[in-house]
């Protein structure tokens, strides 16, 4: 269970790398563009599979992104990545927090869930 707390831990930080290296100067575009791609999609609240699909649901948080960040990791030269772990560790420990990231995502939930309800309401007959 230790191992498996160890490469959580791993690829949460490796998240935060791939974040870093989409916005670095010193990695070529098509990294940054790979890069930038999968940072999106590991970071965002909206899965290719619904975690609720039991053990389908989590294929891309097992599988696709830790592929994504290892290609990734492929395209980024070794001392730029190094450097970019060293920040990133320095960033987790400080635990910084993105409150209009955070304020974005709710209202993108808050703009779907009316969506649905006036979505259902139209399918309910009109009353007279």
């Amino acid at each position: 269970m230790q191992r498996v707390r160890e490469w959580a831990g791993a690829v949460k930080r490796d998240v935060l790398v791939v974040y870093l290296v989409a916005r670095d100067s010193r990695v070529p575009w098509p990294g940054k563009v790979l890069a930038a791609a999968v940072a999106a999609y590991a970071l965002s609240p909206i899965d290719l599979n619904p975690d609720f699909l039991s053990v389908v649901g989590y294929f891309d948080d097992l599988v696709v992104v830790p592929l994504g960040i290892l290609a990734v990791v492929k395209l980024v030269p070794a001392e730029v990545l190094a450097n970019l772990r060293e920040k990133a560790d320095r960033r987790l420990v400080a635990r910084p927090r993105s409150w209009a990231g955070a304020a974005a995502i709710i209202v993108l939930w808050l703009v779907l869930v009316a969506l649905l309800v006036r979505w259902l309401a139209s399918l309910l007959p009109a009353s007279s």
